[in-house]
């Protein structure tokens, strides 16, 4: 079976006949499908649920940090509506409509907090490259002459996150990253001169899970960044917990917290109440 794209949408192939075709116009966010079908021979074998899903996908329907619109021609019949519901589609007036909106994760929620509290940063850095996307995130918020550190113990996550800002096409002279612990960050960054510090704690995504952060590193790591950020700056984390990692550096990490100075810092703990206890847990601490 082979999707492949024509002048008008896609069609679907197996083997070297055409099966199905979705009809369709790109939209800014999604697609306005004009029509769905499979051939009458190849109906009812879930060949009209992988043409959708696949259709939805290539313009990013599934992606969870993307708002998408999708619409679609009312059906015929009742059966044809309970097929575009499985997909999310509704009756909205004439046609029907899928709407998604973007989830909001811990990661977006620090990185919309520290987008909209700095102006015009001049050096960040990212404690735990991991796939490189608070690495991504804060190349960003400083371009175009900002400067941004980023750090891992694990080879495989500099690979990754170098491999991630060169196909943003991210300039090399805009980053330096180091294969280096997060804790050693100040024999990099002179005291009082970063804008911002990042932390992203647990385990590197798509790796071994067995392999993760701990309060014996986490702790030092953020009384450095504490250090390197200047009076004004944030220095943000996320904490984790869970089957695997249990919950020694989550609560190691709050005690510490809760423990800063009240005239030297404020500390922000962003609990999700109605998410599972082993959520992430974003938290931030805003030098004074």
């Amino acid at each position: 079976m082979e999707l492949r794209r024509t002048e008008t949408g896609f069609a679907l192939y197996k083997e070297k006949e055409v099966i199905g075709h979705c009809t369709l116009h790109p939209a800014a966010q999604g697609a306005a499908l004009a029509a769905l079908a499979i051939d009458p021979a190849w109906r009812r074998k879930g060949y009209g649920s992988y043409l959708l899903k696949e259709v939805l996908r290539s313009f990013g329907g599934y992606d969870r940090e993307a708002a998408t619109v999708f619409t679609a021609p009312l059906p015929a019949d009742c059966a044809e509506m309970a097929f575009w519901a499985k997909f999310g589609f509704a009756a909205e007036g004439p046609q029907l409509v899928r709407r998604r909106t973007p989830d909001l994760t811990a990661v977006k929620f620090v990185q919309d907090f520290l987008a909209a509290r700095l102006v015009h940063p001049r050096l960040c850095v990212d404690a735990t490259c991991g796939n490189g996307g608070d690495t991504a995130f804060l190349c960003r918020l400083t371009a175009p002459e900002g400067r941004v550190l980023g750090f891992d113990i694990q080879p495989e996550a500099i690979a990754s996150t170098r491999a991630r800002l060169e196909q943003a096409g991210v300039p090399a002279g805009q980053y330096a990253l180091h294969c280096d612990s997060h804790a050693h960050l100040l024999q990099y960054v002179q005291p009082g001169t970063a804008d911002a510090v990042m932390f992203n704690f647990g385990w590197l995504p798509g790796a071994d899970h067995a392999v993760f952060s701990t309060a014996d590193s986490s702790i030092p790591a953020l009384e450095a960044a504490l250090q390197a950020v200047r009076p004004g700056g944030v220095v943000s984390a996320i904490l984790y917990s869970g089957a695997v990692i249990g919950t020694d550096e989550k609560q190691a990490v709050l005690a510490w917290l809760r423990a800063l100075p009240l005239k030297d810092f404020t500390v922000l703990v962003c609990d999700f109440a109605n998410w599972a206890e082993t959520a992430p847990l974003p938290c931030f601490i805003l030098k004074k």
